[in-house]
């Protein structure tokens, strides 16, 4: 059964401090808990009730590491950061990163990104495209953030999520730059495109003036009737839409 000293850890990652100390994080229910445990993530504990756990037995098999938890549904209520008990939560560490190269093709760049749902949605959609790598700024919001992993459902699997000085980073690229902008060239508009870093910025102020700097080719999504803004994450599905199968 669920220890008070198990309860407590997996109640402290609901903060970043605590994620970023032990380098884990949860995810939740019963359709991400299974994405993360039919591949190779590096989970270190699976919390679940007896019914779960005797319905997905087959899930557990040849993981020896990995600490399998009964807990009953009011202990899972008093862990999970969901307005409804899942019946699963596995504890997942953070993956080891290497060193980023822009080698492999298109990848995201996320300039101060605050809203963790459209994070988790963009992580979703760098996955769908097959975009294999989203580089966030130091001011976005964490990517193991609850609700970061609960929108990217599973992706963080395919997408190496990372954060880096990002005009630093995008200054030595050697890549082509596209870059979100209200003032920007139409996208449809856009011809023979080769691969390179999609910039989107941030919900409120957009692209910061430092990766501005850097000369990339504005783009936009025409706007035809009256809203004044896309959304971060609806802006990133529609220009991968055109961008990246190019």
């Amino acid at each position: 059964m669920l220890s008070k000293a198990q309860n407590k850890h997996i109640r402290s990652l609901a903060q970043q401090k605590f994620r970023d100390q032990h380098r884990q994080f949860v995810a939740e229910g019963h359709k991400i808990a299974t994405e993360w445990l039919s591949g190779p993530a590096p989970i270190t504990m699976v919390v679940a009730t007896n019914q779960w756990l005797k319905e997905n037995a087959s899930l557990l098999t040849g993981r020896p590491n990995v600490a399998v938890i009964e807990a009953a549904e009011s202990d899972m209520a008093a862990i999970s950061q969901l307005k409804s008990a899942p019946s699963v939560l596995v504890v997942v560490s953070y993956p080891e990163q290497g060193l980023f190269s822009f080698d492999s093709g298109w990848c995201i760049a996320l300039d101060g990104i605050q809203d963790p749902g459209n994070l988790g949605t963009i992580i979703r959609i760098a996955d769908w495209f097959g975009v294999k790598s989203v580089l966030c700024s130091m001011d976005c919001v964490d990517a193991y953030n609850h609700k970061v992993v609960q929108g990217a459902m599973g992706s963080h699997l395919r997408v190496d999520v990372r954060k880096v000085d990002l005009a630093a980073t995008l200054s030595n690229a050697g890549v082509p730059l596209y870059v979100a902008s209200l003032s920007g060239t139409s996208v449809y508009d856009t011809r023979g495109v080769l691969p390179g870093v999609l910039v989107i910025g941030s919900e409120g102020r957009g692209v910061s003036p430092e990766v501005l700097g850097l000369g990339g080719q504005l783009i936009t999504i025409p706007r035809i009737g009256e809203a004044e803004s896309l959304n971060a994450a609806v802006s990133t599905g529609i220009l991968c839409s055109w961008l990246v199968p190019r």
